[in-house]
């Protein structure tokens, strides 16, 4: 006989009550294991998003949902471990260049990435992009490679945190997505079963990322920096502006490109920015503060470790990446200062180019994408170009011209760029 009744624990939070841990642990488990069926944690989900959960009901829902399969152990490794998550975001192709930058100065970085849905492109779709690179790992290559080469970005299994999977699911068809609790709880259930010692986040805000109010975004970090430090993780997270694309590639085979170059010592200067402010974080929670960052940039120890980890996971570093079958111009209908950018249009035209996917069973084109020529800020002249379309499909090119109008702006050459602020807008964390 089961200890609860679903509905009463749906009235509860429809009440705006209180679930104990004990309830908490029981829906959780009766979830996973299909005695409570989807409409019911649909209501459930549906009463959260509407009146929030406690943090120690939070807590409670991320360690029952960890409890739920397996957890990974670094015990045995050679190295100390640290990890970055991202909310995602237009153009955020961070973990590529910055998984190996913290690989080389010998912490572990056990990266179990997932693939994009929407607008917000996935890791691994972009790391397909390279011939012959694979996302799946057996336990055993995953640890072998963690000690030998220091950085690993691949699929997560099956058995960790399956609750999280099936809520996840859920949550996407039923309109509560954004809700804090739930946003909160299925990231961190993911990254504390996944074993790392230490967590950084890159939380986004603005018009391309899920959260768009800095304030909900700094609410959204502080919880998941609390769930983190409660279950043992030592974790920071800094805030990200997401008004604006990340980088001037928006794609997947254009984004590993551009991850290359800020391997090679260039690249976009946001992209590299990032990269450098999130390397410094993660290296620091694993206790090492001296490291010079830039150095390993600029002298190639990031790079090789780059060509060390894509070719672990059966990809050529050395091959050439898709190359779109058409591409279309857009240049500057008048001279001036390019003032808006807005991310979001920018990542619904990508998708629509074909660079992802409405339902998790589509293909991607990897070659489909945006490059942008210029960002807010630059002057441009009549003519200039200010961004190229690409896709495998010429049809594509008109509806994401449609998602792309009234999405940037020239002005006067006086003008100030409309950005919302700074690029790393703050920190939270010890």
């Amino acid at each position: 006989m089961e200890p609860f009744d679903v509905v009463d624990l749906i009235r509860t939070k429809r009440d705006r009550g209180t679930l104990s841990t004990a309830q908490i642990d029981w829906l959780v488990d009766a979830y996973t294991r299909g005695y409570v069926a989807d409409e019911q944690m649909s209501a459930m989900t549906m009463a959260i998003f509407l009146n929030g959960m406690g943090r120690e009901e939070i807590r409670d829902l991320t360690l029952a949902m960890v409890a739920s399969g397996d957890r990974l152990d670094f015990s045995g490794l050679h190295r100390k471990t640290t990890d970055k998550h991202s909310t995602g975001g237009v153009g955020d192709k961070i973990t590529l260049p910055l998984a190996p930058l913290v690989a080389s100065f010998g912490v572990a970085v056990p990266q179990l990435s997932g693939r994009g849905l929407g607008h917000t492109g996935g890791t691994l779709d972009k790391l397909e992009s390279i011939p012959g690179w694979r996302a799946r790992l057996s336990t055993d290559e995953f640890y072998a490679q963690l000690d030998a080469v220091g950085a690993v970005v691949c699929a997560a299994g099956a058995r960790l945190a399956p609750a999280d999977g099936k809520l996840y699911a859920l949550r996407d068809i039923t309109g509560t997505v954004e809700a804090i609790p739930l946003i909160a709880s299925s990231i961190m259930s993911k990254k504390i079963a996944e074993g790392t010692a230490a967590l950084v986040l890159d939380v986004k805000f603005g018009s391309g990322a899920f959260i768009q109010d800095p304030a909900r975004g700094r609410e959204l970090a502080e919880t998941m920096v609390r769930l983190g430090t409660d279950a043992g993780v030592r974790t920071v997270a800094l805030l990200t502006n997401m008004n604006v694309p990340l980088g001037l590639a928006i794609g997947n085979a254009n984004e590993v490109r551009e991850s290359v170059e800020v391997l090679a010592g260039g690249g976009p200067a946001d992209v590299v920015e990032l990269t450098i402010a999130l390397a410094r974080e993660m290296l620091a929670t694993a206790g090492v503060t001296d490291a010079d960052v830039e150095a390993a940039l600029a002298d190639g120890r990031a790079m090789d470790t780059w060509r060390r980890m894509i070719a672990a996971q059966g990809g050529d570093p050395d091959a050439a990446l898709p190359q779109p079958r058409e591409s279309q111009l857009v240049t500057a209908p008048r001279g001036g200062r390019l003032v808006e950018q807005h991310a979001l249009p920018f990542g619904i035209a990508a998708w629509r180019l074909g660079a992802g996917r409405a339902r998790q069973q589509d293909p991607v084109h990897h070659a489909a994408g945006i490059d942008l020529h210029a960002k807010p800020g630059d002057l441009v002249t009549a003519g200039q170009p200010l961004f190229t379309l690409h896709s495998d499909e010429p049809a594509r090119f008109a509806r994401a011209l449609e998602a792309l109008e009234g999405a940037w702006r020239i002005g006067d050459p006086e003008e100030a760029p409309q950005t919302g602020g700074p690029l790393i807008a703050g920190r939270v964390g010890e």
